[in-house]
């Protein structure tokens, strides 16, 4: 776009260039209507080419000072967009690193809960299956202490009625400590039997909340992994709008307006390759809009020449192929 300083100039060379015409016609035209019917000698006017160069040379100056203290103030507010740039991209990169920092120290907190969690439920099932094992193993310490008194009371009373009777009696008795010794084996067998069913039952519900507990584990981590994948893709919409409104500020600053443009709007396609850390032009395509402001939006694409990209891969590959919008203000 043409500044004032440099619009004034061209005004001000159009104007006396017509001044300078007109009064050569007119003078001429005037100098001979004056001539025919009064048949006078009438002076004519005489136009200095010294004096008309040297105001030439006047307004070309002016025009190349103008153009020149344009191109000064243009490359200046370029230098000052690029330092601004360069200071945006440190102080986005240092909060993103602060950001990263903060996920990793919230995630690596979160597992490390995780696994405390983890640990207490272990040793509480440990715990509970101790507690279990203890009390079954003093049950059956009582149960045999029982069985061992009625034991030997039988075999007081036995031994009692043996020294009675000794003789008719050895027979029963024989037959009574085989008939004990047979309840108590199938008491044992039946208390084994119990114990084992118990132990059984036991094992499986402590199975039984392992597994569930594990279960809540991995369900926990596939929450945290799906927000993660959800906050990934914000943040590369986010980066892509970022880097789109980027682009189409570096290419309305190459665009030649006119007035016609005003109101107008062109969607472009943009296919970028990777050169390096900044990506150049591969094609351009009109998509939709004004065909002479589409026509001007190529033209100042390719004058922006590089275009920066970001350090992260999923978003460079995203904006290889990418549609903006150049909407002259």
């Amino acid at each position: 776009m043409f500044s004032k300083e440099y619009k004034s100039a061209i005004l001000f060379s159009i104007a006396l260039h017509i001044i300078i015409l007109v009064l050569l016609v007119g003078g001429s035209w005037f100098s001979e209507t004056e001539k025919k019917p009064q048949h006078k000698m009438v002076e004519a006017v005489v136009i200095d080419p010294k004096a008309i160069a040297q105001q030439a040379k006047g307004i070309r100056e002016k025009r190349e000072a103008a153009q020149k203290a344009e191109q000064q103030k243009i490359e200046k507010l370029r230098q000052q967009a690029q330092r601004v740039e360069q200071n945006r991209k440190k102080e986005e990169q240092r909060l993103r690193a602060e950001k990263e920092q903060q996920v990793e120290a919230a995630k690596a907190a979160r597992d490390a809960e995780r696994q405390k969690q983890i640990e207490q439920e272990k040793q509480k099932v440990a715990a509970q299956k101790a507690k279990v094992a203890k009390e079954q193993a003093a049950k059956a310490e009582a149960q045999r202490q029982a069985k061992a008194k009625a034991a030997a009371e039988a075999t007081a009373l036995a031994e009692a009625k043996a020294a009675k009777v000794a003789a008719e009696q050895k027979a029963k008795a024989d037959a009574e400590a085989k008939k004990q010794a047979k309840a108590k084996a199938d008491a044992k067998a039946k208390a084994d039997a119990q114990a084992k069913a118990e132990q059984k039952a036991k094992l499986a519900r402590e199975k039984k909340a392992q597994d569930e507990a594990l279960n809540d584990v991995f369900s926990g981590l596939e929450a945290e992994k799906a927000q993660v994948s959800v906050a990934r893709q914000r943040y590369i919409s986010s980066e892509l709008d970022r880097y789109g409104a980027i682009y189409t500020q570096m290419i309305q600053a190459k665009l030649l307006t006119e007035d016609s443009f005003k109101g107008k709007s062109c969607k472009i396609n943009i296919r970028l390759v990777q050169a390096g850390k900044g990506a150049i032009i591969s094609k351009v395509s009109p998509i939709d809009g004004d065909a002479r402001l589409c026509s001007a939006a190529k033209r100042a694409v390719a004058q922006v020449g590089t275009f920066p990209l970001p350090t992260e891969q999923d978003v460079i590959d995203q904006l290889k192929n990418i549609n903006l919008t150049v909407q002259p203000e």
